[in-house]
């Protein structure tokens, strides 16, 4: 049913190795992509944020997968583990993302404020604009 000793060793050294190539491969990229590497030579800081989430997600699915022994659980607890983890991860995009609309509109909403309302009455019209003095003598 389970591993012996000496296997689970070795699943555990090869997810240590794995683990630790990616790592070495991230602070590579890191290295390169801001030029640290090759004087002159940088990567897109699009490209570098792509590939960092893409080995830290594949980094955290090892450690999920077996350090955490899911590997060895029911199909239907490790979906019920998974699940709220991939809608916490959309909360955080969704929340970014609503964000930024925030500071987009920031400019908008200034310069709407800063507009100036002139009240224009008609001629002949017994409607009259509201004075500072109408408002003091209430």
């Amino acid at each position: 049913m389970g591993l012996s000793y000496e296997e689970s060793k070795k699943v555990a050294l090869r997810v240590i190795s794995i683990l630790g190539v990616i790592t070495i491969v991230e602070v590579i990229i890191a290295l390169l992509g801001k030029g640290y590497i090759i004087s002159g030579f940088h990567l897109p800081w699009w490209f570098v944020g792509i590939l960092m989430i893409v080995l830290t997600v594949t980094k955290a699915y090892y450690i999920v997968y077996e350090f955490m022994h899911m590997k060895y659980e029911v199909p239907s607890l490790v979906k019920s583990v998974l699940l709220p983890t991939l809608l916490l991860v959309w909360a955080i995009i969704a929340f970014f993302w609503e964000g930024s609309d925030w500071k987009n509109r920031r400019t908008l909403i200034k310069d709407k404020n800063s507009e100036e309302v002139k009240s224009v009455v008609p001629e002949g019209s017994d409607i009259r604009p509201f004075l500072q003095e109408d408002y003091n003598r209430h």
